[in-house]
């Protein structure tokens, strides 16, 4: 193999055990024959995410079949660097980290979380196979489940995953989260802004744009582009606005006047409104109050 080979080979090597370390801690509370939260009851993002997963799945067993392993090691590189780690595992970073044990939503996105593990480690068992066996040693385990991934089946196909709605709606979401993620970088190449938490966002939208980012709410896109706070303007935007020529919005980015809340790093109004804790927001006050 020539060197630039061995180091493609690595670098995809590398951004899947990053993949799996990460999994595995956000995991280490989860016991899935007790914790899982029904499909149904999961959020969109989620159900997303599982989407895609299965996806990949049926493309990987594809490349099996066909012995294309170039096609399977693509597919799940592009997985776990695009799909996972620069959007649903950034993005619910704060839910895992900062919302109470039990909350439904961190209950939901570990159910996701667990099924990618569970899948992901089982498919890439046949090319990595110390790998997928470590990680398979240390990820909880559903009753009847073998202890080694060498005795695991095959993962099962989940057409259930399968919603073009869902997909066309958060492939239009995300096209607007790069759109605002932009204007983003600018303010903090300008140091308008440090951190994307100590933004706050206005997009301008119109038409099928305006209708995604409305039903989406302004807590969601704030949430989804990873920033303290967020407001959705239906109309033109002013001159001073980042326009995206592709996705027709434009947004205006501008350091939050809120108070930071020094555990989750978000700025919000509540901030300092509990005497016991002063310097946190009220979710991060009620949730240290039950630690």
């Amino acid at each position: 193999l020539s060197k630039d080979i061995v180091k493609q080979l690595s670098e995809v090597y590398r951004k899947i055990r990053n993949t799996f370390r990460f999994l595995l801690g956000n995991l280490d509370d989860f016991n899935p024959n007790t914790d899982k939260v029904a499909y149904a009851d999961m959020s969109e993002f989620d159900k997303w995410a599982l989407l895609r997963l299965e996806e990949v799945r049926q493309k990987v067993s594809d490349a099996y079949e066909n012995y294309e392993f170039h096609m399977l090691y693509h597919a799940i590189h592009n997985f776990c660097t695009v799909d996972l780690s620069s959007i649903y595992l950034d993005v619910m970073k704060d839910t895992m980290y900062a919302e109470s044990k039990n909350n439904v939503a961190r209950r939901s996105a570990q159910t996701a979380m667990y099924e990618i593990l569970k899948t992901l480690v089982a498919m890439v068992s046949p090319v990595l196979s110390f790998t997928a066996e470590e990680v398979w040693k240390y990820m909880p385990k559903e009753e009847g489940m073998p202890e080694s991934v060498m005795l695991q089946d095959w993962p099962q196909g989940h057409p259930e995953h399968f919603n073009q709605e869902l997909a066309d709606k958060w492939n239009q979401l995300l096209d607007l989260r790069t759109s605002v993620q932009k204007a983003l970088e600018l303010a903090r190449q300008d140091k308008t802004i440090g951190h994307p938490l100590d933004a706050s966002v206005t997009v301008y939208a119109e038409g099928a744009a305006f209708d995604a980012l409305n039903a989406l709410g302004e807590e969601g896109l704030a949430k989804l582009v990873i920033v303290s706070e967020a407001h959705i303007v239906n109309g033109a935007a002013p001159a001073e606005a980042v326009k995206d020529e592709e996705t027709g919005v434009a947004t205006v980015v501008a350091a939050s006047e809120r108070e930071k809340c020094e555990r989750c790093w978000i700025h919000r109004d509540t901030v300092g409104q509990d005497s016991e804790h002063p310097t946190l927001c009220d979710r991060c006050a009620d949730v240290v109050k039950t630690l």
